[in-house]
């Protein structure tokens, strides 16, 4: 765009300046940037070149200001992102606090205690100083009396024949020597004269005070640098202060290219700590950028190395991502020891309260020390590791806080045999133990009464009260004030499985146990009912990938490989640096815990014993009995026997492996053989038509057809496995 020049009528040696109006802090530029604002000459000032002031400087001047408050602002609006937190971390968490509490008390109070207990041992040490003290003083007066820090001057004035100087220093040394004699004569009579005065008029206790407190005097001059009097009543620690030097250097061991190249400047970019080192709990706490390209898995997955790199014990290192901000934070945490040898803090339901499965309830703790919760209702719980590293002490703390809610129902199935969960036979309305037929038979009785009478109920009431209240059934499941109301039947149930492989590998029920098992933790938690489910052996065949992908709270102690890892916390869990199998021997207890925040974690399941879990019991018991909620096993009651399956649960427990079809003749054989009371009298027809009718007509109400097959040369009535598991499935 062209414009006409503006009349210039300027002398030589001037320049005009124009001078713009004020920007507004914010403004957008103008979009034509090469428009130029006419000037008037009767509005243009002529200032000299060599002028020291003017408007042009004051132009100068003023935007270079608003430049500065542009970047302050800039500055101040960067900070308040980043700014540090005004109160401590430490000080917002409830139970943290009074975990530093706690320590800052009983550290002081165990100092007061050692040194007062060794009182007497410090007592003799003074007095066995006092008579080092005491020459120290005699030697000190006896120096300061008789003026010997004078002699070096006399010594040297008479060396060098310097006469006058001598015969001055003599003279004052002399004069010294008198007045600081008399000095101490004077107040050696005096003390003389008041000691004989008072030590006779005052009490002996006084006077052996005194005794002391002057031996004590002189034991502390008569102290020794290298023999202190007064021990130490902590040791002090050999953990080091975690410094950003020792981070970088223990990233660098990582062997990670883009660390190294950032560590050697070859990239341009810096790992950044975007906030201080600080303590947290008992450790300190790092939250470091790593350069572009690398993520916090990829540290995670070497946790090994990094302790390495730190000189420290694995159980001290946790890296953890903080993806709230971008999957190359990381969060560095190192504890002062290793977790398992930490001192773990009481379970918070030990001595005293209830619970409510409708709010979090306490489970464990993390790498800190925090309290770590977890809510119930509404979720499926999944419990894997490998033999004896805790999985059944995990268990039990659930079941305890489940017991501690009077309204709830625990169905308890220990498939194990050795009685691990006897804690809570006395408050559950169903229990058994033992790996035997008989114990299986009876949990698939249970399971069978949750999916066709239990959940078929429940969502009947629901949608009713979804209708005719919808205020009340807000989310079409069950609430707290529904649950409290006995009249409906919405009560929690708690079903619990305790070595669920047992159940899932025998040979005649694990199909239906796995498609009972499906319908309850996909149904269930929305009905109140709380699956949990504990193996140790989380395999394919032991753990069904649809019971496994369909519980959201998955809890994983020490596993030996990662198909197991991942069964329990999830697919790809392995990949992303979750990974079970980097615990020890010694992590008895400790497990990533998945499902109750964001991000898997790391926590320690409260340690019940079985004396506490019987005391617990009993509380639990006592609180059951007073508001009248004791039913079924726990008054004597045996389980009712209420056969609820059907003929198409039969069919599939009996189903000959992965055969696709069988003659009607054969499956018939096979249910004589499993239910002789109900299909005994079929296997007498001699006709085979007439008998493969009978299993057609028991179909027909579940629109199963049967159909010819051909087999083994000959064409016969049959039924399609893919039939009765839709139909089973409906």
């Amino acid at each position: 765009m062209s414009h006409p020049e503006p009349h210039d009528d300027r002398t030589a040696g001037e320049n005009v300046v124009a001078f713009p109006t004020r920007p507004t802090l914010g403004a957008v530029p103008d979009a034509e940037p090469d428009r130029v604002e006419h000037i008037d000459p009767a509005d243009v000032e002529v200032l000299d070149d060599d002028a020291d002031t003017g408007p042009a400087r004051r132009v100068d001047a003023q935007v270079e200001q608003w430049a500065d408050q542009s970047q302050w602002l800039a500055r101040v609006a960067e900070g308040s992102r980043t700014a540090q937190p005004i109160v401590p971390l430490w000080m917002r968490d409830r139970t943290e606090a009074e975990q530093v509490l706690r320590w800052v008390t009983s550290y002081y109070a165990h100092v007061a205690a050692y040194q007062a207990s060794r009182s007497p041992i410090y007592m003799l040490r003074l007095m066995g100083r006092s008579p080092r003290g005491a020459a120290r003083v005699l030697g000190a007066w006896g120096r300061w009396a008789m003026d010997t820090e004078a002699n070096e001057l006399r010594r040297a004035a008479a060396g060098s024949s310097r006469t006058s100087e001598y015969m001055m220093l003599s003279r004052q040394h002399s004069s010294r020597i008198k007045a600081r004699m008399g000095t101490s004569i004077l107040l050696a009579v005096a003390t003389l004269i008041t000691a004989a005065v008072a030590v006779p008029a005052a009490p002996a206790g006084v006077v052996w005070g005194g005794v002391w407190a002057g031996l004590s005097l002189l034991g502390l001059l008569g102290r020794r640098p290298d023999q202190p009097i007064i021990d130490r009543a902590v040791l002090p620690t050999k953990v080091e202060k975690l410094t950003s030097e020792n981070v970088l250097a223990a990233l660098g061991s990582l062997g990670i290219s883009e660390i190294n190249r950032a560590l050697t400047g070859k990239t341009g970019e810096e790992i950044g700590f975007t906030a201080p080192i600080i303590r947290d709990g008992p450790g300190w706490r790092a939250e470091i950028s790593l350069p572009r390209g690398v993520v916090a898995t990829d540290v995670m997955e070497r946790r090994d190395k990094l302790a390495s790199g730190l000189r420290r014990p694995l159980g001290c290192v946790w890296p953890e991502p903080l993806n709230e901000d971008h999957p190359g934070k990381l969060v560095l945490w190192v504890g002062d020891e290793a977790m398992n040898k930490a001192k773990q803090a009481a379970w918070p339901l030990l001595t005293k309260g209830s619970s409510n499965l409708f709010k979090p309830v306490p489970f464990g703790a993390d790498q800190r020390g925090r309290l770590i919760d977890m809510l119930l209702m509404f979720e499926g719980v999944l419990i894997g590791a490998k033999p004896r590293m805790g999985k059944t002490f995990a268990l039990r703390v659930l079941l305890l806080a489940a017991a501690l809610d009077a309204i709830a129902e625990l169905r308890i199935y220990e498939l194990k045999g050795t009685g691990d969960c006897g804690a809570v036979e006395k408050v559950a309305h169903e229990y058994a133990s033992g790996p035997d037929d008989g114990t299986i038979e009876q949990c698939l009785g249970s399971m069978r009464q949750l999916v066709n009478v239990e959940l078929i109920k429940r969502s009947q009431t629901i949608n009713r009260i979804a209708k005719e209240n919808p205020q009340r059934c807000p989310e079409n499941k069950v609430t707290e004030e529904l649950a409290n109301d006995k009249s409906l039947g919405l009560h929690p149930i708690v079903f619990a499985v305790d070595e669920c492989q047992e159940l899932f590998t025998h040979p005649q029920h694990k199909d239906e146990a796995k498609a009972l098992t499906e319908k309850i933790v996909k149904r269930g938690p929305a009905l109140g009912i709380i699956p949990i489910f504990a193996t140790q052996r989380p395999d394919a065949q032991s753990l069904p990938t649809g019971v496994s992908s369909s519980i959201g709270v998955r809890f994983c102690l020490r596993v030996m490989g990662q198909s197991e890892n991942d069964m329990v916390l999830g697919t790809s869990a392995y990949k992303n640096g979750i990974r079970a199998t980097t615990f020890t021997a010694k992590d008895k207890g400790i497990g990533y815990l998945a499902g109750v925040t964001d991000d898997p974690m790391i926590v320690r399941s409260s340690y019940l014993d079985a004396p506490a879990a019987e005391k617990i019991s009993e509380r639990a018991y006592a609180i059951r009995k007073a508001a009248s909620t004791l039913s079924g096993h726990a008054i004597g009651q045996a389980p009712e026997v209420t056969d609820t399956s059907t003929i198409l649960d039969h069919l599939m427990a009996v189903w000959p492996g992965d055969a696709d079809a069988v003659w009607s003749i054969r499956l018939i054989d096979a249910l004589a053989a499993y239910r002789p009371d109900l299909y005994g009298k079929w296997q007498e027809i001699e006709d085979e038509k007439s008998r493969a009718g009978q299993l057609a007509s028991a179909l027909k109400p579940f629109k199963v057809t049967t159909k010819q097959l051909h087999r083994d040369g000959a064409n016969k009535r049959g039924v399609a496995r893919e039939a009765v598991e839709k139909a089973a499935n409906s």
